[in-house]
């Protein structure tokens, strides 16, 4: 018999979730989702009798009043709230025992915490999407067709509980506060590299307040702005949190410009800015209970001595309060330093959490040979697949390799990956399949203006890139006409050399001849709105945005979709095995339509019918392009110079009007134009 759940009352904001959410697709920028407070809703499948992993219900400030056609076993955990059955007060953290006609009313979050859980003996039915039933609002999937509940809608639990439900023990309750610590590790990017050490001390000795800006996607904080090692970020963009873009951690503190925010189970998989310290695994369920107004204190500990994040009970140390650690590690992140068997790059491992290892390439250039050997170690992993291994995610130079440290310790993982990197071939062998991909492109599209006017009015207004990005670009290279722009980004091939650079298949691309490299910075802050499949240039790369969300690269104009959202997946130029329509190393070129064009070609791809893609085999050989290289070096070295000199200027404009401080700004300036002569 199906039991059937009536919402009367949906909540502001309850989707389905479930354990351990969406695995595997981190490379292609898809989150794992899941329950950001993964204890408590654990522990509510736990009471019902459910495996840990069952669908259940994530809610969020208040929660839903839900009518049972049939008898049930109910648990509500998380956050302190009131609960009802068929009207009386009922507790939380035990098994409620359901008649067929009662509501179980969950009412609003109080003083503490932010997130409640419901779970029903048997697990809830939703739609599974890419192996998991966990809902992702934002990429419109998993759940209850990929949103949050509405009034009226109908859930059916998908079973019956393999065990007998139990109440929830005290220990392994977790403590609720508004003064939260959080255990962290030190890296992936630590002082003097990018942090000075006043700055790795103020980020541990102060209490951060959470900004009313935050949600699943990440949490935003308040606090002291980092003096910054760096004067600026190179060619990954004039700031200096900007650095090339490497894969993220759940977790990680990423400063986006001078902005702290912790990254939550909905966020971004890869992007260009620094973290210096990283929320242990076992402690990132506090992520999903900081609720505005709260403060964060973080505690560095040893990623050797962190608590087992598959422990529900006292292994978990969650009824504590405070985090108990004798210090953190004394190394900057940094795990190992070696170069490659030919002795001719470098390599640096970094911790990031006590669930990734990060391994880094060469110095802080864009050098396609860096990717050529992220790509073999890549290759390499995959390969063997070690026990305990999750995910593998490629960035520009850096190869982010994900594991459960429950499974695979950290010490042996760096071993095994040292191994693995002396054992590689070189990199001027790297012959890849490499597919052309002619996209339309709607130039300094309606929809790109429009987020540049939200900015504007709601973030800031006085910004150097604003009213007219694809002006900020012309002036950072040095371009005489923004018709210059224009001729650029047509004429250059686009290399991708990453995917989930803003989730769901978003490519981060490179020209392939440097001549083209238009270099621009980053929104500092972000933008709170960008346009699905919106175009933006961002340091060197090019990005096409996957979905609307948050967004910091530099517009120059909208094009049509690169995730396929249909069911089954039926859309021409898409693959049959899976929605994402780019690869790595694919190239791409770009044709000119218009506005209205657009519109039109997305409605198409929307639909089904016919294509605006169009697809030419080919591949892509390291050592023919180095030739390429070789053959037009004076001329390319003029050009970059050139861009180099417009981009000093603009550094000395910046000082003038207060982006960072004037004598990093001109010791930037002089060291380059010092290099030029």
């Amino acid at each position: 018999m199906t039991t059937t759940l009536t919402v009367l009352r949906a909540g502001p904001m309850t989707t389905v979730q479930d354990w351990p959410g969406r695995l595997g697709y981190w490379k292609v920028g898809v989150p794992p989702s899941g329950p950001i407070d993964d204890l408590s809703f654990r522990l509510a499948n736990r009471v019902v009798g459910n495996d840990e992993g069952a669908a259940g219900l994530e809610v969020t400030l208040a929660g839903p009043a839900l009518r049972f056609d049939a008898p049930a076993v109910v648990a509500v955990t998380g956050a302190p709230l009131p609960v009802t059955l068929a009207g009386k007060a009922v507790p939380q953290w035990v098994p409620l025992h359901v008649r067929a006609g009662d509501v179980l009313d969950v009412g609003a979050v109080g003083a503490l915490g932010m997130r409640a859980y419901v779970a029903v003996a048997g697990g809830l039915d939703a739609e599974e999407y890419l192996g998991s039933r966990s809902t992702f609002t934002l990429g419109r999937f998993g759940g209850l067709d990929g949103r949050s509940l509405n009034d009226g809608d109908l859930l059916t639990v998908s079973g019956t509980a393999p065990e007998a439900p139990r109440r929830a023990l005290f220990d392994e309750q977790p403590a609720f506060t508004d003064h939260w610590q959080l255990a962290v590790t030190m890296g992936p990017h630590g002082a003097p590299e990018f942090f000075t050490p006043e700055d790795v001390d103020d980020i541990l000795g102060t209490d951060y307040e959470v900004h009313f800006n935050s949600d699943r996607t990440g949490i935003r904080l308040v606090g002291p702005q980092p003096r910054w090692a760096r004067s600026d970020g190179g060619e990954a963009g004039l700031h200096p949190s900007n650095i090339h873009d490497n894969a993220y951690s759940v977790g990680a503190l990423d400063f986006t410009g001078d902005t702290p925010i912790l990254l939550g189970p909905d966020g971004p998989s890869l992007g260009g800015f620094v973290c210096p310290v990283t929320v242990v695994t076992a402690q990132r369920w506090k992520l999903g209970q900081l609720k505005p107004g709260d403060t964060v204190r973080f505690v560095a500990v040893r990623s050797d001595r962190t608590a087992s994040p598959t422990a529900v009970g006292m292994g978990r140390r969650a009824y504590l309060v405070d985090v108990l650690s004798s210090g953190g590690d004394t190394d900057s992140g940094v795990l190992a330093r070696s170069v490659t068997a030919d002795g001719e790059t470098s390599v640096t491992y970094r911790r990031s959490g006590d669930d990734n290892i990060l391994v880094e390439y060469g110095d802080m250039t864009l050098d396609l040979a860096l990717r050529a050997r992220v790509h073999a170690l890549a290759e390499r992993i995959a390969a063997e697949a070690p026990h305990g291994l999750i995910d593998v995610t490629p960035g520009i130079r850096s190869l982010q390799v994900k594991a459960d440290p429950d499974r695979w310790s950290q010490r042996s993982m760096l071993t095994w990956l040292r191994e693995c990197e002396s054992q590689l071939p070189s990199a001027d062998d790297l012959v890849v399949p490499s597919r052309t991909v002619e996209l339309p492109l709607s130039w300094d599209d309606p929809s790109t203006r429009e987020a540049i006017e939200r900015y504007m009015l709601g973030v800031r207004s006085d910004a150097p890139w604003c009213p007219w990005n694809i002006e900020f670009i012309r002036r950072m290279n040095g371009l005489d006409s923004v018709d210059d722009v224009y001729r650029t980004v047509f004429d250059a091939d686009y290399l991708v050399l990453g995917l989930g650079d803003v989730y769901l298949g978003a490519p981060v691309a490179v020209p392939l001849d440097p001549r083209h490299r238009l270099v621009t910075t980053k929104y500092n802050p972000a933008r709170t709105w960008t346009p699905e499949n919106a175009v933006g240039i961002g340091g060197a790369y090019l990005c096409i945005y996957g979905m609307e969300g948050p967004g910091g690269y530099q517009f120059v104009g909208r094009t049509t979709q690169v995730w396929n959202h249909r069911h089954p997946l039926t859309s021409p130029g898409f693959e049959p095995e899976h929605p994402w329509l780019l690869r790595f190393f694919d190239r791409i070129k770009w044709y000119p339509v218009s506005a209205d064009e657009l519109l039109d070609m997305r409605a198409d791809v929307a639909a089904g019918r016919g294509t605006s893609t169009r697809i030419t085999e080919g591949e892509f050989s390291l050592a023919a392009h180095r030739r390429f290289l070789e053959s037009n070096a004076d001329d390319i070295a003029a050009t970059r110079t050139a861009m180099e000199l417009a981009r000093a200027e603009e550094r000395r404009r910046w000082a003038a009007q207060g982006e960072f401080a004037l004598a990093g700004a001109d010791r930037a300036a002089t060291e380059l134009e010092g290099k030029i002569a």
